[in-house]
């Protein structure tokens, strides 16, 4: 038994020469245990027969959008329904900029489009069509969606000749991470079952995002923080049964449904904002990385460059974690300290200078292989302090993971400090 064993997996094949390559995939799914069926696009057609693919699936190929032979005429309905992961190999650029862009005009497209299974594609493409600048903006724009996973491309000889990027993982290694995808998303609903009902009842405020301190209509100071870890949070709240308020600076994110989300941009705004929610909180989350001071004066017309230095005078911004940490009916607070060196020292600094319940803290900055860490990925690791009813710090480590697993390990063991 795999955990392919009795998954629906939809296929999808599009004009490639690497088509040929699909045919393996089949086979390979097939064996340890999928039900796949087969959608060709038109293009795919001219590389390799459907028959080839109806032997291996044992299930006729679909290829056309309206099918009459389908229940109500909407076969792509059913086969969204149906899918449990689509898997598109090869995908051409054609077909990832259509789905970067939710064009849906034939049955492979309309059918990704309408299903909420994960989606895996093993890109198939001339090097310098991968290089492409529009083809990466595409790419950039797919790996930012939920449930999307890249497979390849791998880098050597071409059928045109060429040498690069571009070529179609094997099957093996394809079948690999889907694997590995569907393993992930199996843990994932076993952790959303650990977390529900933990917090049902409760309300939480959470902090997200950066904020921007204006210096001149043009110009403005600001941090990395991408509000990802904040996002994450407010989702596995949700998991865990919470009704969930966010407050978040300027991101790129979608806030989770239910959560009723409040847009801010500068430290004063985000301060009025979570005390214009706190009523009713139960426990309160400081995510976001509010800037600590803004400007005194900030210019109404752009400033020009006139000399050879400048001088900002900065005013220092209200402290939200501390005054909402003072509060005579404070609620359960949770702070957050993102520090570059003695992580243990300035964390618990903080959790008793500000009367806080519970820190999570993370190292920041660049890693020994010069890559960006706790700012800007979507895997982390948090050490957690908090006060013991005996008034001792105790302290957990979180190992490093995504932030959408992160997020529920802070959950549990918040809602586990709370109800304490």
């Amino acid at each position: 038994m795999t955990v392919f064993t009795d998954k629906n997996i939809i296929l999808g094949v599009c004009g490639g020469i690497a088509a040929y390559k699909s045919a393996e995939l089949v086979r390979l799914l097939v064996k340890q245990g999928a039900n796949v069926q087969v959608i060709m696009t038109a293009a795919a057609q001219d590389f390799i027969a459907p028959m080839t693919f109806q032997a291996l699936s044992g299930n006729p190929v679909r290829s056309e959008l309206f099918d009459h032979n389908a229940e109500a005429g909407m076969g792509h309905i059913e086969l969204a329904r149906w899918a449990d992961m689509i898997l598109i190999a090869p995908a051409t650029a054609n077909t990832i900029a259509k789905l970067s862009q939710g064009i849906a005009d034939n049955l492979l497209t309309t059918v990704c489009l309408a299903s909420a299974a994960p989606l895996m594609i093993a890109p198939a493409m001339n090097q310098q069509m991968w290089l492409s600048d529009v083809n990466q903006e595409n790419i950039q724009r797919f790996k930012n969606r939920p449930l999307v996973s890249l497979a390849g491309p791998a880098q050597g000889e071409q059928a045109c000749g060429d040498n690069g990027p571009g070529r179609m993982e094997e099957a093996q290694t394809i079948v690999q991470e889907c694997a590995q995808l569907l393993q992930d998303m199996l843990q994932q609903q076993i952790e959303k079952q650990v977390l529900s009902g933990l917090l049902d009842g409760q309300r939480l405020l959470i902090t997200a995002g950066p904020t921007i301190e204006d210096i001149d209509p043009v110009r403005y100071i600001t941090n990395r923080s991408s509000g990802k870890m904040g996002f994450a949070i407010a989702e596995a709240a949700l998991e865990a049964g919470a009704e969930v308020v966010l407050v978040s600076g300027p991101v790129a994110l979608s806030a989770p449904e239910k959560v009723v989300c409040y847009e801010v941009r500068s430290a004063l705004q985000m301060h009025e904002a979570v005390f214009k929610q706190l009523d009713n909180v139960d426990i309160f989350i400081a995510t976001a990385a509010v800037a600590d001071y803004r400007v005194e004066d900030i210019a109404t017309q752009k400033i020009k460059k006139t000399r050879d230095s400048f001088t900002l005078q900065l005013i220092k911004n209200p402290d939200i974690l501390a005054d909402v940490s003072a509060l005579a009916d404070k609620p359960f607070t949770v702070g957050f300290a993102a520090e570059t060196s003695e992580l243990e020292k300035y964390a618990v600094d903080k959790l008793q200078r500000k009367n806080l319940d519970m820190i999570a803290a993370n190292q920041v900055g660049i890693d020994t292989d010069g890559q960006p860490k706790g700012f800007d990925v979507d895997s982390n690791e948090l050490r957690l302090f908090f006060k013991t009813p005996e008034d001792f710090i105790k302290q957990k480590k979180i190992p490093e993971m995504s932030k959408q697993q992160l997020a529920r390990e802070l959950i549990r063991e918040i809602a586990r400090q709370y109800n304490k």
